[in-house]
């Protein structure tokens, strides 16, 4: 995992930090990137190409998104390289030696996310006592099972749709990565009148111009299938999900899915970024000049993290979605009145409102530490 060092600023990050064990196969990092508003909060991703850059990029988002959302936590992630998949086994020996070797770390908390679940929050909490998105059973708010993160994308669309020039009601959705985030988002989107027309997963995608039957599609993936072998519309490779004509288009999965060589191909009106750091800074660019809206992940996506500071709290599952409801709300209208007061990319008018949150914050610290 030996990387350069080659980023941070004035916000961070306050500190990186590399595990490796050989005889366990254990290779990961943690990036805590700010702390000035509280201890930081960040999913524990696991996959086989992750890397610092990407953990610190991640990390950054988390500064961004807990600050615009209000909470009193910073932003830090962690990563581990592995696949998935592997056996339950020796995925919760790597999860709970890589927690072990980060038992001292009290500036982090962690939290689930692409490649873990609530099951690997319970062993970490077993492990050091510190994270969040737990199972009901030991107390937690299961982010995934109740879909924390869909449910405030649903609340974003309906701010969002307020700067556009289409309804709710009826606007034809497309979500690439049916996973966790994805399939709770279609879920919550569909009782507010809107029609998924289009879902992806690792294996392919799914298209049916006149809707998707959503409850199959959540079947098919507890039973470990893909979307594309529901039979529910036309089957087409996992790329195509960029070329569905839509009003809103969903990433829900990995980093930089949009970019310059591909933003072309999106035929859409509003995106709602579900995944963190989905899209590139040129791709952004090229959409606001087409005329579409997007919304960035740390506004649009900040359900789930919402939820996992309320836990940490004590609070109830159902004062956890009353905030969601409060702050998805209010920041996405903030964030969207902003950037077009100021003629801005809604990005640029985010990162401004939570920047100055953690600078604030920054100013009351003692020696002014990240």
């Amino acid at each position: 995992m030996a990387e350069e060092f080659a980023f941070g600023d004035e916000l961070g990050p306050a500190k990186i930090i590399q595990v490796y064990e050989p005889s366990l196969g254990l290779k990961g990092v943690l990036v805590v990137d700010n702390v000035a508003r509280g201890p930081s909060i960040g999913g524990l991703r696991m996959a086989s190409d992750v890397s610092t850059q990407e953990c610190f990029r991640l990390a950054r988002a988390m500064t961004l998104k807990n600050s615009a959302a209000g909470l009193a936590h910073g932003g830090g992630k962690s990563v581990l390289v592995g696949d998935p998949r592997m056996p339950r086994e020796k995925k919760e020996a790597l999860i709970r030696a890589f927690a072990h070797a980060l038992r001292n770390e009290q500036d982090y908390i962690f939290g689930p996310d692409m490649g873990t679940d609530e099951m690997c929050m319970a062993w970490i909490k077993d492990e050091i006592g510190r994270s969040v998105g737990l199972p009901a059973s030991l107390g937690g708010i299961p982010l995934d099972e109740i879909g924390a993160t869909g449910w405030g994308l649903a609340r974003c669309a309906e701010a969002a749709v307020r700067y556009c020039d289409f309804a709710l009601e009826g606007a034809r959705v497309a979500i690439q990565g049916f996973g966790s985030v994805g399939r709770h988002a279609a879920r919550f989107l569909a009782a507010r009148g809107a029609v998924l027309v289009a879902a992806s997963d690792t294996a392919g995608a799914v298209y049916n111009r006149k809707g998707l039957d959503i409850a199959a599609l959540v079947r098919l993936k507890e039973e470990g299938k893909s979307v594309c072998s529901s039979g529910l519309g036309e089957k087409l490779g996992g790329e195509a999900i960029i070329d569905i004509p839509c009003d809103i288009w969903i990433p829900a999965a990995r980093p930089d899915v949009i970019r310059e060589d591909n933003v072309e191909r999106l035929k859409t009106r509003l995106v709602l970024q579900g995944a963190n750091i989905p899209f590139t800074a040129g791709a952004e660019k090229t959409l606001a000049r087409k005329g579409v809206l997007v919304v960035p992940d740390f506004i649009a996506n900040a359900g789930g993290v919402i939820c996992a500071a309320m836990e940490y709290t004590g609070a109830t599952q159902a004062a956890a979605f009353a905030a969601i409801d409060e702050k998805i709300l209010a920041n996405t209208e903030a964030v969207l009145a902003e950037a077009k007061a100021k003629g801005v990319l809604p990005r640029e008018a985010a990162r401004d409102i939570a920047t100055r949150r953690v600078k604030q914050a920054m100013e009351n610290r003692r020696f002014n530490i990240f």
